[in-house]
């Protein structure tokens, strides 16, 4: 089969005349597109797959782009996957052939992916006590052999994700897609799963006010979210590109802002908010402050401190965005005492009194019209055009791209 493997020696590229970091990385990203074996039943439960659209996550072009800020050289989670990896695991697929112990599929159905290489996929029994409790991405279990390292499909050099025409996985794994939902709005189904974490497990108060940082994907969904499940509070989105701007709009902020000049973005966010401006400084902070929760999708330095800046007293930040270490101004952090939290991807999920795979509260939501993100899809790419595919995720200001991926429907 073709597939984009990363970790291997990269195409001779010359280096673009541009100023864009991210175009520069792209030319020398160690990825290529190659024949590789097809993919075998890792265990005798697990099947084949064969994509059918594979969402670019934001993680994953982080990769490509080999953009992880100021990074240091000490990342506990290097032990946690393993090279060389076929990424990709935002998959619609079809079922292509089943294990002989595999239950619950069959050839030909549609489903989508639940990635996480847990102790059920890796055979372990009895599960661990994350994956007993449904918190699957806190797996006790992700170095277990026999399968490599990796804490979800794409992140294992034995588990290759749905960059590639064909794709393994666990029956588990995959969840069945009803024929009312297209795989245009499927392929979310991973990155609103991953924003209905941070919320459902950091909820904003009745009639609150919240912050949602970054209107890409994550973004996106945690606005459509908040709007279909909190309806009484009141959301605020900070957007970078114009069209991330727009479709914030449409998809229920009552407010958005632009993410910089930050001065001028925190003290429009005051006004909104109601929070008082103090300080006389470079930058100044609100006391006590007028949001409840925000929302990080992104999780930079300047994200960070703006964030701080604005939240009440008591509030919450959520760090649900995906970037390397920086050093920021946290004093307005332990000032207001406010809490820092980390949210990491998603499992069983309650939603309305209802305790579920995520994944399953998504399809559910979209067949009942609670909830619609087609208008993310903004650009579909061929596997041999990767190099576009990333283009077009560097260039957002131009490309207007919100949620890029590769469409298999036509090979």
């Amino acid at each position: 089969m073709r597939a984009l493997v990363y970790g291997i020696e990269p195409e001779p590229q010359l280096e673009p005349n541009t100023a864009n970091p991210l175009l520069g990385a792209l030319a020398r990203t160690p990825m290529r597109l190659v024949e590789v074996a097809d993919p075998g039943f890792l265990l005798p439960d697990w099947v084949v797959t064969r994509p059918r659209l594979t969402g670019i996550c934001g993680s994953d072009a982080k990769q490509v782009f080999m953009d992880w800020g100021e990074v240091g050289l000490d990342n506990p989670m290097g032990d946690f996957t393993s090279f060389p990896q076929i990424l990709g695991h935002e998959v619609v697929a079809e079922v292509a052939a089943l294990g002989p112990a595999a239950e619950g599929l069959e050839v030909g159905q549609r489903v989508v992916l639940n990635p996480w290489l847990s102790c059920a996929p890796r055979g372990v029994s009895p599960v661990c006590p994350a994956c007993e409790v449904g918190d699957l991405s806190l797996c006790w279990n992700f170095l277990t052999g026999p399968i490599a390292p990796g804490i979800h499909t794409g992140t294992s050099r034995d588990a290759s994700g749905g960059w590639a025409e064909l794709m393994p996985a666990h029956d588990s794994m995959l969840i069945p897609v009803p024929d009312s939902v297209p795989d245009e709005l499927a392929v979310f189904a991973d990155p609103f799963s991953v924003s209905l974490h941070a919320i459902t497990r950091h909820p904003p108060p009745p009639d609150g006010r919240v912050l949602v940082y970054g209107a890409g994907a994550l973004g996106q969904c945690a606005v459509a979210i908040l709007s279909a499940l909190y309806p009484g509070v009141e959301v605020g989105v900070v957007a970078r590109f114009a069209a991330q701007a727009d479709l914030a709009q449409r998809m229920g902020a009552a407010q958005v802002f632009d993410h910089e000049p930050i001065r001028a973005l925190i003290e429009d966010a005051a006004a909104w908010s109601g929070g008082v401006l103090h300080g006389h400084g470079a930058l100044p902070m609100t006391f006590p402050g007028g949001i409840d929760v925000v929302y990080d999708t992104v999780s930079k330095k300047d994200t960070l401190e703006v964030s701080v800046r604005l939240l009440k007293a008591h509030g919450t930040l959520v760090k649900a965005g995906v970037h390397g270490p920086t050093s920021w101004e946290w004093t307005p952090l332990y000032f207001k005492e406010i809490a820092w939290v980390g949210s990491n991807a998603f499992g069983l999920e309650e939603v309305d009194g209802v305790r579920q795979h995520a994944i399953q509260h998504y399809l559910d939501l979209v067949t009942a019209e609670r909830v619609d993100l087609s208008p993310m899809l903004t650009h579909t790419f061929g596997l041999d055009v990767w190099r576009d595919a990333f283009t077009a995720l560097a260039t957002q200001e131009d490309s207007g791209a919100i949620k890029a991926a590769f469409d298999f429907r036509g090979a």
